[in-house]
């Protein structure tokens, strides 16, 4: 550490991103495929947010968190997405300090906050289907408003561990980061040193937020479950199963990427299929979750058809599409 001190190393200002590949036809077609699932993750998801906002048979707890949802994904793919489309265009991908550490902070806070918020939607099913007398009072507006601010809160204490955690670094040597962004595993492995307390802080905040928020859905479902089997109406259970498909298919999607990349032990992977997944966890999902609630969620299909009627909808999709233009 005293080599340091003397100056016989210097401080790293920039690292370098080692991208997906290097073969340059594979990230040709990789930028363009990307490129379509960036494009269509935007698109689907403001227009999601819109629907939400101008049909009224939508304005409910549940359409309330998957409006804000949807914003989450928006922020969460382009926090790490437009700087791996660049990263396909030029042999060698560099970030700036400060840069590395803006876009560990973005996609951590946006990571968490979306944990929060899929939990939320969980509770807001268990009211409406085991409790259903008092959804209007356990899920009123300040309810919802209460959940929606301390899933915010907790994304941004994630993410202020994780930045202070980084902040810890001291990087003088190495700053090939072998990721196609800043996430903390391979920022920690170029690192000179750590403080081994802020590590222990930081990954005890994450643990943390997933444990808890996957106990809170796992305990929503099992009284759902147990609640829809007490149902004597074949066509009743199949109508309250109906309502928590779509987001059962988002959480095990989430989740599931989630334990693969920051649960199972790294001797069981490699770091390439730590990239894949990866591109999965943080791309590919935020396009998929509009696309799973529009698909399997008849109360969105029909307000859809209701409202591409109108004049309201057709106006705001044009000039949408005009902007992404």
């Amino acid at each position: 550490m005293d080599s340091l001190v003397e100056g016989n190393h210097t401080a790293v200002t920039e690292f370098v991103l080692l991208g997906l590949t290097q073969d340059p036809v594979l990230r040709v077609i990789l930028f363009i495929i990307i490129l379509g699932i960036y494009l269509v993750t935007v698109l689907g998801n403001l227009c999601t947010i819109l629907l939400i906002r101008v049909s009224t048979q939508l304005h409910h707890p549940m359409y309330f968190f998957l409006g804000h949802l949807a914003f989450v994904d928006i922020v969460f793919s382009s926090s790490v997405t437009p700087n791996m489309l660049v990263n396909f265009l030029v042999d060698k991908n560099t970030i700036s300090y400060h840069g590395c550490a803006i876009q560990l902070c973005t996609f951590v806070f946006f990571g968490a906050a979306e944990c929060f918020l899929l939990a939320a939607m969980a509770y807001d099913r268990f009211v409406a289907i085991c409790n259903p007398l008092l959804y209007s009072t356990k899920m009123s507006t300040q309810v919802c408003v209460q959940l929606l601010v301390g899933a915010y809160i907790g994304g941004f204490l994630d993410a202020s561990s994780f930045t202070i955690s980084f902040c810890s670094f001291l990087f003088c040597g190495p700053n090939r980061v072998n990721h196609f962004f800043c996430d903390f595993a391979p920022l920690r492995e170029v690192a000179c040193s750590e403080d081994s307390v802020l590590i222990l802080l930081s990954t005890f905040t994450a643990g943390f937020i997933v444990v808890f928020t996957v106990i809170v859905i796992m305990v929503s479902y099992i009284y759902i479950f147990i609640t829809i089997l007490k149902m004597r109406s074949t066509e009743g259970r199949q109508k309250a199963f109906s309502t928590c498909t779509a987001h059962l298919t988002a959480v095990s999607l989430f989740y599931g990427t989630i334990t693969f990349i920051y649960v199972m032990p790294k001797s069981s992977y490699s770091t390439d299929q730590n990239k894949v997944i990866s591109v999965f966890y943080m791309v590919v999902i935020p396009m998929l979750n509009p696309l799973i609630y529009s698909l399997r969620n008849n109360e969105i299909k029909s307000a859809l058809k209701k409202e591409l009627g109108g004049k309201k909808i057709r106006k705001a999709c044009h000039f949408l599409v005009f902007t992404m233009k």
